[in-house]
């Protein structure tokens, strides 16, 4: 059983920043079994990739949030995070992280096995 579960979204104002988290939680070594992602879906838009990451700590980013968004595992806590600055109007979207078992460094949602529920990030004016 894989759990993924997400926190930190919230409401910001341009140029700003938030942190999210994801715990996974399974039996064994964590990371080592999965590569992690970040996805995320805008009403009435596909989900779309955001970053991936594997437990080398090599990372992935897709071209809309290159040198804006940072992730990053922490191994002995099991938690993927995804640091955003410079927050946009149009990164205003619920964010999932995702888990893959084959997979590594890909920002398709179809190879990733296990979802969190979401983490919703809004714009204030």
């Amino acid at each position: 059983q894989v759990q993924l579960v997400e926190s930190g979204g919230g409401s910001v104002q341009a140029g700003g920043s938030l942190k999210l988290s994801c715990v996974l939680s399974t039996s064994g070594n964590t990371f080592s079994k999965y590569c992690m992602g970040w996805f995320r879906q805008a009403p009435g838009r596909e989900r779309e990739g955001v970053a991936a990451a594997n437990r080398f700590g090599r990372t992935f980013y897709a071209d809309s949030v290159k040198g804006r968004f940072t992730t990053s595992l922490d191994d002995a806590k099991n938690i993927l995070y995804l640091q955003m600055s410079s927050l946009k109007p149009e990164d205003t979207a619920t964010y999932y992280c995702a888990a893959s078992r084959s997979v590594c460094l890909s920002l398709r949602p179809d190879v990733y096995d296990y979802w969190g529920q979401g983490t919703q990030v809004t714009f204030s004016s």
